[in-house]
């Protein structure tokens, strides 16, 4: 009997193992998606930039996390030896991996935003210090339990703050970052001419879409791997992605009339929304707040844009920070029994919850970027920017004419 139950134990443990790695590859690949997006986005001047900057973001979120962040948000360090570390077919190790592809999407999120005229050397020390820092310092409070935040919320009103796969710990938090750097660095030059917005073309609308699709097939695992044991995995999280998804990308075509930007980034919106409800709630409370979601990142893309003359590159801010605040209230509405969801969450637990992600992103933004704008400054200079980023930083186009 004690073989076989060690038997069984070591099948559990592997099988978890696998399962959550096949997570952290396909949230990694998202990361192409991000890149693509971006270099689909922006001027031909700055594609190169685009794809250093995320693949650069990644190496140095891996060391900051791998030492302080995961640390700071789990309790968890991995200096010890490797037979210790590698306990239960190095499950721990893989656990960190998977959560470190959602730490890495924080910068990746920020240099859509940025894009154009960030400095790259003071992008990576600010990526540093976010992923080191301030998305573990929330990532722990409400996924580890830290600070007593959970606990409170359960005790007032009957359930702690709930976001399964990251609406507000993730995306809020690196839409309402980039907001930050956004408003720090300042629109593009000739963005605006005499108070009027200045179209620029994205450069290359099939790279657009690559990206787009990259971003909707990894986010399955992105979702539904966030269960990380093969017992918690539930098909429900996978239908309510995939009624999001439709939602947002229906509701992305109407309002933003067949633009293809829009209706790319329209997927992704439902996406952002879903994360933190996907475990609870029915598949038409999912389409609904997909469809919500589609129309918000449309409307206020549009007005941060013309009304607002805030130059947010990709539309980050309205992407993952309003639409991830949307996920987070989302789930205490359409989570509620009464409207076919599984029930325990609560709405006013949402609320704060959403908010206090919000404080800490913008606070955390403006101290990061503004203490590295006064000391070493964040923007290419003018002339660098006229002829971009890809010969002012990397000496080299994204084409060659010959």
């Amino acid at each position: 009997m004690e073989n076989l139950q060690s038997a069984v134990d070591t099948l559990i443990h592997s099988s978890n193992t696998l399962f959550i790695l096949g997570g952290a590859v396909m949230v990694l690949a998202m990361h192409a998606g991000f890149a693509f997006l971006e270099v689909g986005t922006v001027r031909q001047k700055n594609q190169v930039n685009a794809l250093a900057k995320i693949l650069s973001d990644f190496a140095i979120s891996t060391l900051a996390y791998f030492f302080i962040g995961y640390w700071i948000a789990y309790g968890v360090s991995f200096m010890q030896p490797a037979a210790v570390i590698n306990a239960d077919h190095g499950y721990g190790l893989v656990k960190f991996f998977f959560l470190l592809t959602f730490a890495a999407a924080i910068p990746a999120i920020i240099s859509g935003g940025i894009a154009e005229r960030a400095r790259f050397v003071p992008q990576l020390c600010a990526t540093a210090l976010i992923v080191a820092f301030i998305y573990p310092f929330f990532e722990g409070m409400i996924w580890n339990g830290n600070f007593g935040v959970q606990a409170w919320l359960l005790e007032r009103f009957g359930a702690s703050f709930h976001d399964f796969a990251g609406s507000v710990v993730v995306h809020a938090m690196g839409g309402w970052l980039a907001l930050a750097a956004v408003l720090l660095l300042g629109p593009r030059d000739g963005r605006y001419r005499d108070g009027k917005l200045v179209a620029f073309a994205p450069s290359s609308i099939p790279f657009l879409a690559l990206g787009s699709w990259i971003l909707i097939v990894g986010w399955f695992g992105f979702n539904v791997m966030s269960a990380q044991t093969l017992q918690g995995l539930s098909g429900l999280v996978a239908v309510n992605s995939l009624m999001a998804m439709v939602g947002g990308t229906v509701a992305a075509l109407i309002v933003g009339r067949n633009d293809p930007g829009f209706l790319h980034n329209g997927p992704l919106a439902g996406l952002v929304a879903i994360c933190a409800g996907s475990d609870l709630m029915h598949p038409v409370g999912a389409l609904v707040t997909g469809v919500v979601a589609g129309a918000l990142f449309v409307g206020c893309f549009t007005a941060a844009q013309v009304k607002w003359k805030i130059d947010d590159v990709l539309g980050v801010w309205p992407l993952h920070g309003l639409c991830g605040v949307w996920g987070g209230i989302a789930c205490g509405i359409f989570g509620q029994v009464t409207l076919g969801g599984l029930g325990g969450v609560s709405l006013i637990s949402q609320l704060i919850g959403t908010a206090l992600g919000v404080v800490v992103a913008l606070v955390g933004g403006f101290a990061v970027y503004g203490v590295i704008k006064a000391f070493h400054g964040l923007r290419l200079s003018q002339e660098e920017e006229y002829y971009g980023a890809d010969l002012s930083v990397h000496k080299i186009g994204a084409v060659s004419q010959d």
